[in-house]
């Protein structure tokens, strides 16, 4: 009988779009929920909090103020936009800008207690519908992840693994990327990315339905397109239009083109969303908008027992 997978990545610690990730299973009827990659937020929003009980902070450049009793409403536009919210004093935010590490500290406790947060509720809501929850990290994301991930007995982490998410259809994740102009935790050179991977892809059978869960999309293909960057990292404009080039992964696109999988679930680059065929390989990238608490993801309905896929956007 067909079933259905629910996916999405780059949310980035939007609490919206992470709600409406566990909500999917339900609005789309989706036995398997994948959550691709860069799940965490990337800034830490001080509150400070005043001798008058007014509680400040600054949101994409916006100054904000509010009395006790509107705190939570302050807190959950932090959440909303992606970034995470930390109530302290002008005299303890000091103290930790002293630190060298001191927001290093506080940005992987801030991580670590979201995300346990979202586990918490994840389970709640979809462990008694026996709904299949597979998350794992993306190139932006701190290794923390991997620690809290382990934690839960309900979410799968595949990272790096070859699974059975369901009866004769196996999924190789991979949360790597090569390398960005931002240096972010999770990147590889082209050549180890090939290495590690072929590795995975090897351990695979494709004799069924075979899904390459890959963060990074293969370079130079319509799901791959970035704003091109000059040496300052500011968008490289000619004729009045930005350039755009090619970001994604030659080792992936290698890799593709060599195995053939039957379908490819990408995701790393926000503005690139689409559906491109590779060989005889389906490569989706769902694109991201998280920053306006918009969910983008693919929903793929798969026959195992005719070996055939069918697949659509999604925007919610």
């Amino acid at each position: 009988m067909p079933f259905k997978i629910f996916f999405t990545t780059d949310i980035h610690g939007s609490e919206r779009c992470f709600r409406k990730f566990i909500n999917s299973a339900k609005f789309y009827d989706a036995q398997v929920l994948i959550l691709g990659g860069d799940i965490t937020g990337k800034v830490i929003i001080p509150i400070l909090k005043n001798a008058n009980k007014m509680y400040r902070a600054v949101i994409s450049n916006r100054p904000r103020e509010v009395a006790e009793d509107e705190l939570n409403v302050l807190i959950e536009e932090i959440r909303f936009n992606g970034y995470y919210p930390y109530i302290t004093t002008a005299e303890e935010l000091a103290e930790i800008e002293a630190d060298p590490k001191g927001k290093e500290r506080l940005f992987r406790l801030a991580i670590k207690e979201s995300l346990e947060k979202w586990i918490a509720l994840a389970e709640e809501r979809l462990k008694p519908l026996n709904i299949k929850v597979y998350i794992s990290p993306g190139n932006d994301d701190d290794f923390i992840v991997d620690e809290v991930l382990k934690s839960s007995d309900f979410i799968i982490n595949p990272e790096e693994k070859v699974v059975e998410i369901a009866p004769g259809v196996e999924m190789l994740t991979f949360g790597f990327a090569n390398p960005t102009p931002w240096n972010s935790p999770r990147e590889l050179s082209e050549e180890e990315l090939e290495e590690r991977l072929t590795v995975l892809a090897d351990k695979m059978s494709y004799e069924g339905i075979s899904i390459y869960n890959i963060h990074v999309p293969p370079f130079n293909t319509p799901i791959d397109q970035a704003p091109k960057l000059d040496f300052n990292l500011k968008p490289v404009v000619e004729a009045g239009q930005i350039v755009m080039t090619g970001v994604g992964s030659k080792a992936v696109r290698n890799l593709i083109m060599k195995y053939q999988p039957t379908l490819g679930l990408h995701g790393h680059v926000h503005e690139s969303a689409g559906i491109v065929r590779l060989g005889k390989t389906v490569c989706i990238n769902p694109g991201s908008e998280y920053n306006d608490g918009v969910l983008r993801g693919a929903l793929i309905t798969i026959d195992e027992k005719k070996k055939k896929i069918s697949y659509q956007l999604t925007v919610g």
